[in-house]
């Protein structure tokens, strides 16, 4: 089994289900006493919020690369980012740092296509969902047409991610408003719904949306333990 570096803490609350879903995955697939083989590198998330609104994606990036250089050197045999978001400095990373990194957007892209759903919707920060890195990934390299939504709910979407989800609290108003915005992306022609920040799935699930959700954590969990247990 290859050793996971994981660089988390961004927020805690979904890197809690990254380090579930892999042991669990880890022994449903080996089974007896066995688990994941992990490394975990968690930032103090308040610093990293603080940097994301200052818009300071150079010291960022110092903190991501430092981060996975640690965890290489801790022998760890690939990386992955328990964040959407911070998935922008992935190329600094893959730049800078000599193991591999598993991108969460090329398993969430894997996951959409093995569905054979070709327009989705992308509901995540911000920073995901106004920037290219993840869009780009999704449309350029799998042929993915995604749909994101308006500037107001986009706003709405990002604070409620980072005031509420980020801090662990679930409010059912959060919940309808979220549903309300997932109706108007399937009333546009989204055939499922990226939850393309690691918290929403801790709001959102395919019991309350309207649309299929692709939950990028457990993707990525899977994806890592997938990659952990292949030969070679």
């Amino acid at each position: 089994m290859k050793r996971v570096g994981i660089i988390g803490g961004m927020s805690w609350e979904s890197t809690v289900n990254y380090y579930k879903v892999m042991n669990q995955e880890v022994k449903r697939r080996l089974g007896k006493l066995h688990s994941s083989d992990m490394l975990i590198y968690s930032f103090d998330f308040q610093v990293i919020e603080e940097l994301q609104h200052k818009n300071d994606w150079s010291a960022l990036s110092d903190k991501m690369v430092g981060a996975a250089k640690d965890l290489a050197s801790a022998n760890a045999d690939f990386i992955i980012i328990a964040t959407n978001t911070m998935h922008k400095l992935a190329p600094d990373i893959i730049r800078d740092v000599n193991i591999p990194l598993l991108h969460i957007a090329d398993a969430t892209a894997e996951a959409i296509k093995a569905q054979n759903v070709s327009k989705v919707a992308l509901l995540g920060t911000k920073f995901t969902m106004e920037g290219k890195f993840y869009r780009d990934k999704l449309e350029l390299d799998y042929g993915i047409e995604v749909l994101v939504p308006d500037e107001i709910d986009r706003e709405y979407i990002h604070q409620i991610i980072y005031n509420e989800l980020c801090l662990g609290e679930i409010n059912e108003v959060s919940r309808a408003s979220f549903i309300k915005i997932i109706n108007k992306m399937k009333n546009k022609g989204a055939q499922g719904v990226v939850l393309g920040c690691t918290e929403i799935p801790l709001l959102i699930t395919n019991e309350t949306s309207p649309l299929p959700v692709f939950d990028t954590a457990t993707i990525h969990a899977k994806a890592a333990v997938n990659y952990a247990l292949m030969e070679g």
